[in-house]
């Protein structure tokens, strides 16, 4: 930029920059001395840090600690009350690492995923209930299947014209009494449908001295055996 200056005093500083190819906000930039390219013009209508505490201590208040700023700017705006746009308030929170989900959140619990392993007959039933089309139209039946895991044969079945945890229970009931089921001996797995998580399903199998496990919640494959032989080829 050395050669420009004395070139700019002589023709004006845009036929300089345009005889040399330089671009003209280079020149100025040039001109300015290295505090003043690294200094910052503040605006005179930023907010001092003093206000910039009062509008942080109205968000993180106990009335307002839970809502986004934009609910924050329309309330006080109903109070005719007016701190600083919301924008300001999203810009006052990041610059303390705040600008996050504000509300309360529901943290679920990690639930085990669950082990089976059966060596024998009878140690482990899974169980489950699928809907099967009928002959006409709108025409649906329930099949109902006990199966043992260690040897895949199916111990009890149903198929009735609804779903039911009364009709569930008989099922289990008559399967434990055929197959000849001591108490502590048998674990039954299903998933978490209605009626295989119904309160008389489980009185019952704490009558019958039947330990039961639960796919986890929202998992579609805790229950492999039952799903995969509804599954058609």
């Amino acid at each position: 930029m050395l050669a420009t200056e004395p070139l700019a005093r002589n023709i004006g500083k845009q036929a300089a920059c345009a005889a040399l190819g330089v671009p003209r906000s280079s020149l100025y930039r040039s001109c300015k001395s290295p505090a003043e390219q690294t200094t910052r013009k503040i605006s005179m209508r930023a907010l001092s840090q003093a206000e910039k505490a009062v509008i942080h201590q109205e968000l993180i208040s106990e009335r307002f600690v839970d809502q986004p700023p934009r609910e924050v700017y329309a309330t006080l705006l109903d109070e005719g009350r007016y701190l600083c746009s919301w924008r300001t308030m999203y810009r006052i929170l990041a610059e303390k690492d705040e600008v996050r989900e504000r509300r309360n959140q529901l943290h679920h619990p990690n639930y085990a995923k669950p082990e089976l392993l059966a060596t024998a007959p009878n140690q482990l039933w899974s169980w489950d209930i699928t809907k099967l089309l009928g002959p006409t139209k709108w025409t649906y039946y329930y099949l109902y299947v006990i199966m043992d895991v260690f040897s895949r044969y199916v111990v009890g079945r149903m198929i009735a014209e609804r779903e039911s945890s009364t009709l569930a229970e008989d099922l289990i009931r008559e399967t434990c009494r055929r197959q000849g089921i001591p108490p502590g001996q048998l674990t039954i797995h299903a998933d978490r449908g209605s009626s295989t998580t119904s309160k008389p399903v489980a009185l019952l199998l704490a009558d019958l001295g039947v330990t039961k496990t639960h796919s986890r919640p929202q998992v579609s494959n805790d229950n492999p055996y039952s799903e995969a032989q509804f599954t058609p080829a």
